[in-house]
């Protein structure tokens, strides 16, 4: 999750632009002319049963879209985006379901740099100001990786990314219904993190 600055918004800037905007580019795919890449045919081909083979759990950061950053055709990964990719039930829930019933044996978790949602963490402990509504969630269960690192760190935001990306693994390999199939190595779980700049995943050691 990042800060919004504007930078690719194409659509007018109302709901009813947004939407026609989304429309004109399904448009696009569905009559072979796409603008950034994807092919209906490939959309086609993996009409029937899917067969992924990894399910990533990354953040709604519109900069990290994550079936183009691993240059992924349809069928081949399953998606999860969460804001700073903050684990819930239906999060946990879904990633059970791809690894027992479609047989996934990878899940990876990626962070990425500048994180707007690590931020956000990082001033609400500052400031003592919880926000309000849901987005609180997001700030609490990023907040133990920030108090690891420690607010008075110069770098506890870059670290408390990296940390937080830690512990979302850790957390997700002791799972109910995935430590087994980890501990008998059926089933993967690692870290990433991706370099906004560079377009990098660099895999991270479980710290």
């Amino acid at each position: 999750m990042g800060a919004t600055s504007g930078q690719g918004r194409q659509a007018g800037g109302t709901p009813r632009a947004a939407l026609a905007d989304l429309l004109a580019g399904n448009r696009r795919f569905v009559s072979g002319q796409p603008v950034h890449g994807h092919d209906v045919t490939a959309a086609a081909a993996a009409s029937g049963d899917q067969q992924p083979y990894a399910v990533v759990l990354g953040c709604i950061d519109s900069r990290v879209p994550l079936e183009a950053i691993f240059d992924q055709t349809f069928g081949a990964i399953c998606v999860i985006r969460t804001g700073g990719h903050v684990l819930d039930r239906a999060v946990r829930g879904s990633i059970e379901y791809v690894v027992g019933q479609l047989g996934v044996p990878l899940v990876m978790v990626l962070g990425h740099e500048r994180c707007g949602a690590v931020q956000a963490t990082v001033e609400a402990l500052r400031t003592g100001q919880r926000p309000g509504g849901s987005l609180a969630h997001l700030v609490d269960e990023i907040a133990p990786a920030v108090t690891e690192v420690g607010l008075d760190d110069p770098a506890v935001q870059p670290l408390a990314i990296r940390r937080h990306v830690r512990r979302t693994v850790r957390t997700l390999r002791r799972d109910d219904l995935l430590a087994g199939p980890v501990a008998a190595g059926r089933v993967a779980v690692v870290g990433g993190l991706y370099d906004l700049a560079t377009g990098e995943v660099a895999l991270l050691d479980p710290g």
